[in-house]
């Protein structure tokens, strides 16, 4: 190859990846995440992600505009394997689908100026939607994969309590760095973020584990390959670093969610059969538990 063309591909190289900058490191590709329940023990519980309350919003702040995203309680699902003598050996996957996002959008004039109300815009809606490529136009198989976040625990640490079981009352708290996979964009990296729990009992009896957020997680766009789209495989022709300060370059993730030993409200574990009833006695009708409150 003649020197001079190398050279002038060498140049070219350069500014496709960012004008002689560091290249943007893209998380690795994945479709989906998996956790392998810790081993069976007596101690362990299972719970499932609650589908009615919760919540996953994120905040995007530039200079001159501030992004409110959040998607409604039934796009939470997910289950957690749980261990109150020892939450270090908890795991579990807590799944959102961004399909009911919703974006709210308040703007400055410039930099430094007040922000005006805030507003629901459609276009806003659309872009991002571009963006995460779950727009009408993607293809169902890349819908059905890109609409959905997935985080995948798979370490507690800095727990301020490691068993639940020696803290007395109807409501124990404990805050711990949740670890795990963060998936994104069919793509995933490891993230930490801080939670706190709290575990509600009768008696007892664990009845429900509510989480949410300490402090938000903060999600690079560039790293999962969100960017300027027009839509589903047609990349803008500004880059997200060239609509800076607009538009931030990070989001900031907060979840809360209530999971229950089963999904059921007010059960501990698995329903029990009763014994049978003699050919001499009637058999009794149970009595259903109030519901949790």
């Amino acid at each position: 190859m003649p020197r001079r063309l190398a050279s002038a591909l060498v140049v070219v190289v350069a500014l496709a990846c960012g004008c002689g900058g560091e290249p943007v490191k893209l998380a690795e590709k994945a479709q989906k995440l998996e956790v392998k329940p810790p081993p069976p023990a007596p101690t362990t519980v299972h719970l499932v992600v609650d589908g009615t309350s919760g919540q996953l919003g994120f905040d995007m702040e530039a200079p001159i505009e501030k992004i409110r995203g959040k998607v409604p309680a039934s796009a939470l699902s997910g289950e957690v394997w749980l261990d109150p003598t020892d939450l270090a050996k908890s795991r579990g996957l807590v799944r959102v689908d961004l399909r009911d996002l919703e974006l709210f959008q308040r703007t400055a004039p410039e930099p430094g100026k007040e922000f005006g109300e805030e507003i629901k815009s459609d276009t806003q809606n659309q872009h991002a939607r571009d963006w995460l490529e779950i727009s009408p136009d993607t293809p169902a198989d890349d819908l059905a994969k890109n609409a959905i976040i997935e985080f995948a625990l798979t370490r507690i640490t800095a727990a301020s309590v490691t068993d639940m079981t020696q803290v007395t009352g109807p409501e124990r708290k404990v805050t711990f760095i949740a670890t795990g996979d963060f998936l994104l964009h069919q793509r995933k990296a490891e993230k930490s973020v801080k939670l706190e729990a709290t575990f509600r009992y009768d008696g007892d009896v664990l009845r429900e584990v509510q989480v949410k957020s300490v402090e938000p997680l903060a999600i690079g766009l560039d790293e999962y390959d969100v960017r300027p789209r027009s839509g589903f495989g047609k990349l803008a022709a500004k880059t997200l670093e060239q609509m800076a300060p607009k538009v931030a370059k990070e989001a900031e993730v907060s979840l809360e969610f209530i999971a229950r030993p089963d999904g059921k409200p007010g059960n501990p574990g698995p329903a029990t059969a009763p014994p049978a009833a003699s050919n001499s006695e009637p058999a009794a009708q149970p009595t259903s538990a109030p519901a949790a409150k």
